[in-house]
């Protein structure tokens, strides 16, 4: 459905009864309203990045609502579309870190081809209505990726932005994950501890610390 190594770490959750009740109200959602990211990008992430390749989750709340932005990835908008206010903040907060000038391009692609999983707690939303499917089922689905990814024997740093992201802390338990959590970077709360956090760089701290190699952020 996914992948061949996604959906081995998942065959139990597909044959839960709440899931195939997702699938079922999700295809009836797409056929009868304009809903994002397009179907074949609702599990983009998760495609980009493995289960075997996963370094770091950066986790959101659901798909940005407006025509041609959701790609699949968390934060990430596709090419030749206007940065979210959200998205600059986390260019803002890059270059303040590692220095790297604000990228031209908001596709987060590159981050998801080196072990970055763009992780959205709701993997899809209706146009123009943000959390439209929120209670669907896809949070039950993705807190059990984290679940999966708790388990994993290889560090992974986790990064929670936010309360909403913050909540799901308590699912990560095992000790050799790093967590990073702080306000969102959204305008209404990037100067309560967003800005000079310090993400990226912690991120690949931790990863070289951990003899794995560390993510090139550099999107230009």
């Amino acid at each position: 459905m996914i992948t061949k190594k996604w959906d081995q770490a998942l065959e139990s959750e597909y044959k839960k009864d709440y899931f195939l009740e997702l699938v079922k109200n999700i295809r009836r959602e797409y056929q009868t309203k304009t809903c994002f990211p397009p179907a074949d990008l609702v599990f983009e992430a998760m495609k980009l990045t493995d289960y075997d390749q996963v370094k770091v989750v950066i986790l959101g709340q659901d798909p940005y609502h407006g025509v041609g932005e959701a790609e699949g990835l968390a934060f990430s908008v596709q090419d030749n579309v206007k940065m979210p206010p959200s998205l600059v903040n986390i260019f803002k907060e890059l270059h303040n870190d590692l220095g790297y000038d604000i990228p031209k391009t908001g596709s987060l692609r590159k981050w998801a081809s080196q072990g970055v999983l763009l992780l959205n707690a709701i993997l899809s939303v209706e146009k123009d209505k943000p959390a439209s499917h929120r209670g669907l089922g896809w949070e039950l689905f993705t807190d059990q990726i984290i679940r999966v990814l708790n388990q994993k024997e290889t560090p992974i740093v986790f990064i929670l932005w936010g309360n909403y992201a913050k909540s799901k802390k308590e699912l990560i338990t095992n000790p050799i994950h790093l967590v990073l959590t702080s306000s969102h970077p959204s305008p209404f709360s990037c100067n309560n501890g967003f800005f000079g956090s310090k993400p990226f760089s912690k991120t690949n701290d931790f990863l070289i610390k951990n003899k794995i190699s560390p993510i090139n952020f550099d999107l230009n």
